[in-house]
């Protein structure tokens, strides 16, 4: 648990026996719920830190027969909803941890759910090479989407519960409307499988994480790209929208506080995406790499002139210091 603000870190829960895969937070941010590699899911009091229970599948040690990847809580905070390696999900009770339902369907592993702010909608992504979405009164399948053309690692759903996303293995990222199944555009940009995305509060704004070294900001209205930035998985925005949270290389995470669609800004290191103490080395090669992103030679959006000059401005600022 990190202070979004100065990046101060807080606490550390422990009790995974593995790596953790999958972290959620109640709506009403009283309790933290992790899955892992150990196929367990585990939850903690987030005031008092204390853990409060692992849950358990029936009479097994284990929440599930497989990994864990995804855990998302409803808009009520009542359920929490678990996608495993082993391809199902369950439906837990958020404060007994009993299991509710298990949900069979897909054919390999789930790797992401998601339930619609409107309650109506479980969303699950799978390594089948589909979506599925799920009616939460019935627990029956609405739609089997199809479209992608190698495994769904992500699924996000906007907060009007309108508008689905999805992003693959195949590269490309999935506009769906969520209530009729029916595709509505496709975003092509990244090289390399899109492993994360996030909507921002507001709906204006779509972030995409890929295996390809970049984070891409869409507008979600339009599929215009907006802007590269240089990061990793996962994306998840504040709820007020103004900061974006991303992961970053060598086991870091990335706060970007002032966040804004008009071009970099931040520190010299916050532009350049390394940190401050990096070897001048690190620096110059963050520096050719985002360079590369963002030449307007190869990157056609609106901003990339901006963001260009940007760099520039930072990478003279970090050369002045070292002389």
């Amino acid at each position: 648990m990190w202070n979004l603000k100065t990046g101060k870190w807080l606490y550390t829960f422990s009790g995974q026996a593995e790596a953790v895969l999958s972290v959620a937070i109640s709506p009403d941010g009283q309790q933290i719920a992790s899955g892992s590699v150990d196929r367990k899911i585990s939850s903690w009091q987030m005031d008092t830190k204390k853990f409060l229970h692992t849950f358990f599948y029936l009479n097994s040690s284990y929440s599930h027969n497989g990994f864990v990847n995804s855990v998302a809580y409803s808009s009520d905070g009542a359920i929490l909803a678990s996608g495993a390696a082993d391809k199902t999900i369950r439906i837990w009770g958020r404060y007994t941890g009993t299991v509710k339902r298990t949900l069979n369907g897909h054919s390999d592993a789930v790797l992401s759910v998601t339930i619609s702010p409107d309650g109506k909608i479980l969303a699950s992504g799978s390594a089948d090479q589909t979506i599925r979405l799920w009616d939460t009164k019935t627990w029956e399948q609405h739609y089997i989407l199809t479209e992608h053309l190698a495994a769904v690692n992500t699924v996000a759903i906007s907060l009007n519960s309108q508008t689905l996303i999805s992003g693959s293995t195949d590269t490309t990222i999935k506009l769906w409307n969520l209530p009729t199944g029916e595709l509505l555009s496709t975003l092509t940009g990244h090289t390399g499988a899109v492993l994360s995305v996030a909507i921002s509060p507001d709906g204006k704004t779509l972030a995409s994480a890929s295996r390809d070294g970049t984070i891409k900001l869409w507008n979600l209205c339009t599929g215009e790209l907006l802007q590269n930035l240089s990061g990793c998985n996962p994306v998840a925005f504040s709820p007020d929208g103004k900061t974006l949270v991303s992961g970053g290389n060598g086991g870091s995470i990335k706060i970007w506080n002032k966040f804004t669609l008009d071009g970099l800004s931040g520190e010299w290191w916050e532009v350049l995406g390394v940190n401050q103490s990096d070897r001048p080395n690190v620096v110059k090669l963050a520096y050719r790499r985002l360079a590369r992103l963002y030449h307007p030679d190869v990157n056609s959006s609106a901003i990339a002139k901006a963001s260009m000059q940007a760099i520039n401005r930072a990478y003279k600022e970090f050369q002045q210091q070292v002389i």
